[in-house]
């Protein structure tokens, strides 16, 4: 069968980079790539699932076509290309070239245009034809061998539409009348204007009985009332609109079957085009790494690799040069040895770098390697355990390098009493702080020490923690640093243990293969330090990682390996309480629909309330079947007036609640302490923020009657303990008054009067003691909303107002605190002259879109401006505080232990004859994390039986 593809390039790419927007893919040059590396994955993706013989490409030319003449209105609507979508097109390009991809167009024509004459040639000559593009107005083109092929979408399949599927999507007998159809409802993306009032189920009806827009148009006498008017007024705007959507089936170009059949790539150049990218998996993808040269390559440099293995424990590594193939020079790209294609950006690996990792395993030699380590003062450090839960893990060995390309490995028994003895031998050289230590993601090995009774000192470094810092929004794992900065691909754990449920436990590794991976692990992070070291103080991070990033590794460890006590049996007796109400809910759910369906599906939730309630529907469909969608932003609006609506709401709410947290938190008691140990994660969030999973403490809910009492499951580790909470009050709003220098906010916090009450007696301009409550809400809801750079359209739906109404609201706001105002308006400024924003404490935030083209980027990237420096100087303040904190518990030796922190909130399992000391120790604590305020701050601190009730 002669099957030919062929892509709509510019949808496909529009596609991609959205697909990306809250995360983007950045390579180590700072270059988005998501555009470029999605559209290649989705090619590729199509290339093996559905075996075309024949494809091609076409992209929309920058140049104006016939629609614009005929119409100068045409796509007038659409903003600015994205910047990183004109970066990523020539990329594309330049890959469709490398793999022998025709690009097909035509001036003054749009890609459908093209891909509607190639099929329609393409058919006559026996080919089944698809076109690939998520726009289904490319309808009109389907017959009997042309299909249009809507790419996978949120984790669904492909799908397929034929005749029959068009059709039934568009609510129509036949495929020609999706230009009717488009004709009379009008498309908003590319401004085609359409019949003033009519919309898709309307134009559906008419089509129904008359056929064409022509038709209605002939037969507008017998139509009534609006309809008539607007069918008699307005006739050239439909048969416009109808002209402009009708795809051209004769564009001069010509279907040749031999130049789009596909062939052999051009591996080189695509190699260059990868390497250049950093498209490590895509290029092994398509261009493999099990090439004779590659093989050849190996065997060639054997010899030089046994070199450095020989020798005593602890000699001079012969030739201890970099391989002939890359530069050693972190800097440096690299330039491929003549037998090895650079392929991918890493083209080091174990096999053909020389390397000296060697396997510590008796007495003499860990005696040895101790005595070394010590002589060297700096060393970087990793553990292999037997669970990625450092809490629940045990020791299967300990790898160090003081070098680039030297690693030792000191393997571990199972037996509890003969690893310890091991880990007693090395307890000096952890606990000696004149010994720095470097690690990735350093605080797992921290705590793993601290399960055998050691507590490491002089942790210096780690360059998971550096990277964060350097590039906030790029990934941190090792993997990644290694391949983006060193060129070095390290050797995959599956490879090891593998994957899926067929995994093993790094204890039913071989020691030898383990070695060599462990010993890697460690030489690599000492490299990554090497490299990131330098650049953590050109960028002016030094006192940002050694004063609070590092010395907060000591006290999240603490924090963790401490845990908080969970009361499972509360839970499970919560649990069925929940059941009832949930089931409740259920039955309302189905006595307001007068039917039984599967609340859970929202297909079904949306066809019962838009379908069957007749309930108005006025947002896009979604999904593969064109759904309606249900999501809690749309069910929330719709609450106000449907009942259903609510009570839906609500069966969600309590139902996520009964599987996240309360049937889920007794599953994660740890069974050797009876605790739950939630990780803390200080290398997410680019503001600055903790984040925490297993639970993820942050997004328990507590607007609820119901999420609140999951609080209350969380209590004191005994009868001697009790729980204390402190909360920073209203923090952020004290800090954009610090920051913005707001004389009259900063005058409302010093005279300690309520926040919300002032702002509204001063936005609508009424004495303090008569702001209503409606006022304060209002006044409330804008003094948040501004932190986030919300608009009047944003406000307009938080409040339930006209947008004009809230638009006055935010003026009226920016007239009472116009330093406030100017505080923003310099930011932005700021940030757009250095494309970045920054803390108190100096943590940047890059961003990338603050001169976007695109006016969706360009106000995101705002928006980021306004709110990163109160969130990350908010961050940076708690971080201090639990700093000092912990210090002073130590210090003091007091049996209290610091239990979670949670937003702007730390919790305590409080030792009871400690506790007014402790109340006092915390409160100055936080209070005076960042000396020097103008602001004054304050804490609120509640102490209870569990943790609902300390707060």
């Amino acid at each position: 069968m002669k099957k030919l593809f062929l892509l709509d390039g510019h949808a496909l790419v529009y596609r991609a980079h959205y697909a990306f927007i809250t995360r983007p893919l950045m390579n180590s040059k700072g270059w988005n790539v998501s555009c470029i590396s999605g559209f290649t994955r989705t090619l590729l993706d199509v290339l093996k699932k559905e075996k075309p013989t024949h494809l091609a490409v076409s992209f929309d030319l920058p140049t104006p076509t016939f629609r614009h003449v005929m119409f100068d209105l045409y796509k007038a609507n659409r903003d600015s290309q994205p910047e990183d979508i004109s970066f990523g097109i020539p990329h594309i390009k330049e890959i469709l070239r490398g793999m022998n991809i025709p690009i097909v167009t035509a001036e003054g024509f749009e890609a459908d245009d093209v891909i509607g004459t190639l099929a329609k040639q393409a058919e006559k000559e026996g080919f089944q034809v698809y076109m690939m593009t998520p726009d289904k107005d490319y309808g009109q083109l389907v017959s009997d061998n042309i299909f249009l092929y809507k790419p996978a979408k949120n984790g669904n399949e492909a799908e397929v539409w034929g005749v029959n599927e068009v059709c039934e999507n568009w609510q129509i007998k036949n495929v020609d009348q999706v230009v009717d159809m488009l004709g009379l409802q009008g498309d908003a993306s590319d401004n085609i204007p359409g019949m003033p009032g009519i919309g898709p189920k309307t134009a559906a009806i008419l089509l129904e009985k008359y056929g064409s827009v022509e038709n209605i148009i002939a037969h507008a006498s017998e139509l009534k009332g609006k309809q008539q008017e607007i069918f008699t007024n307005f006739a050239e705007k439909g048969i416009l609109s109808k002209k402009l959507a009708l795809i051209d089936i004769h564009v001069p170009v010509q279907f040749h079957a031999e130049d789009y059949k596909l062939s052999e790539y051009n591996k080189e150049k695509l190699a260059e085009i990868f390497k250049e990218l950093e498209f490590k998996s895509i290029a092994k993808e398509i261009l493999g790494s099990d090439t004779k040269e590659v093989d050849d390559y190996a065997i060639i440099h054997a010899a030089a690799h046994k070199i450095g293995l020989q020798g005593d424990l602890f000699g001079a590594i012969a030739g201890t040069s970099a391989t002939p193939s890359v530069s050693d020079n972190p800097n440096d790209s690299g330039s491929s040895h003549s037998g090895l294609p650079s392929y991918t950006k890493a083209e080091k690996n174990i096999n053909n770098t020389l390397h000296y990792y060697v396997l510590v395993d008796t007495a003499e030699k860990r005696a040895e390697l101790i005595q070394k380590l010590t002589e060297s003062k700096l060393c970087a450090y990793d553990s292999e355990t037997t669970n990625i839960d450092a809490n629940k893990a045990d020791m299967v060995g300990m790898s160090f390098s003081t070098a680039a390309y030297e690693g030792y490995y000191v393997p571990v028994p199972a037996d509890r009493t003969a690893a310890q003895q091991i880990l007693e031998e090395f307890r000096p050289l952890f606990e000696n702080r004149e010994i720095k230590k470097v690690g990735q993601n350093i605080k797992y090995d921290l705590i793993i020490l601290k399960w055998y009774g050691i507590e490491m000192q002089g942790v210096e470094f780690d360059t998971m923690i550096a990277h964060y810092l350097i590039e906030p929004d790029l990934r941190h794992n090792m993997d990644y640093m290694s391949e983006t900065y060193l060129h070095y691909e390290p050797v995959s754990i599956e490879t090891l243990i593998g994957k899926g449920k067929n995994q093993l436990s790094m204890r039913d590794v071989l020691v030898d293969k383990v070695k060599d991976y462990a010993a890697e692990d460690a030489d690599v992070t000492y490299r990554l330090y090497e490299f990131l070291k330098p650049k953590l103080e050109s960028q002016n991070f030094n006192d940002l990682f050694h004063k609070i990033e590092i010395p907060l590794v000591d006290v999240l460890t603490e924090l963790e390996f401490n845990g908080i006590r969970v009361d499972a049996d509360y839970l499970n007796d919560y649990a069925k309480e929940l059941e009832v109400k949930i089931r409740d809910f259920e039955n309302k759910v189905y006595e307001l629909a007068g039917m039984h369906f599967n609340i859970s599906s929202p297909k079904q939730v949306g066809d019962v309330l838009f379908d069957k309630l007749k309930i108005p529907y006025r947002w896009k469909k979604t999904g593969k079947t064109d759904q309606y969608a249900t999501d809690e932003e749309k069910m929330s609006e719709l609450s106000e007036n449907y009942p259903i609506a609510r009570a839906i709401l609500d069966y969600r709410g309590l139902t996520k609640l009964q599987s996240t947290y309360v049937e889920a938190l007794p599953r994660m008691i740890n069974p050797k302490t009876g605790r739950i140990h939630s990780s803390f994660n200080q290398a997410l969030a680019a503001t600055g923020r903790l984040s925490s999973n297993n639970p993820n403490l942050q997004n328990i809910p507590i607007r609820t009657e119901e999420g609140r009492r999951v609080r209350e499951a969380f209590i004191p580790r005994n009868e001697d303990y009790i729980l204390l909470s402190a909360d920073y009050s209203q923090i952020e709003l004290r800090l954009i008054a610090e920051l913005a220098n707001e004389t009259a906010m900063l005058d409302f916090f010093r005279q300690g009067l309520d926040i919300h009450q002032a702002t509204a007696s001063k936005v609508y301009g009424v004495p303090l003691n008569e702001v209503t409550p409606q006022q304060r809400r209002n006044a409330k809801t804008v003094n948040f909303s501004i932190l986030y750079g919300a608009g009047a359209q944003n406000l307009s739906q938080q409040l339930s107002i006209p947008r004009l109404e809230a638009k006055q609201l935010i003026e009226q706001y920016f007239t009472q605190y116009k330093d406030l105002k100017r505080y923003m308006e310099t930011v932005v400024e700021e940030a757009r002259k250095n494309g970045y924003v920054t803390t108190l404490m100096g943590r940047r935030r890059i961003l990338r879109d603050i001169d976007s083209r695109n006016s969706l980027a360009r106000s995101n990237a705002e928006r980021v401006a306004i709110n990163t420096p109160i969130q990350g100087s908010a961050a940076d303040m708690i971080k201090i505080a639990m700093i000092n904190i912990h210090n002073i518990l130590k210090k003091k030796q007091l049996k209290t232990k610091m239990v979670l922190q949670v937003h702007d909130e730390l919790v305590f399992d409080v030792y009871k004859p400690e506790l007014e000391e402790i109340k006092e120790i915390v409160e100055n604590g936080m209070k005076n994390a960042l000396p020097n305020l103008k602001v004054p701050i304050e804490v609120g601190v509640g102490v209870g039986q569990n943790w609902l009730e300390a707060h």
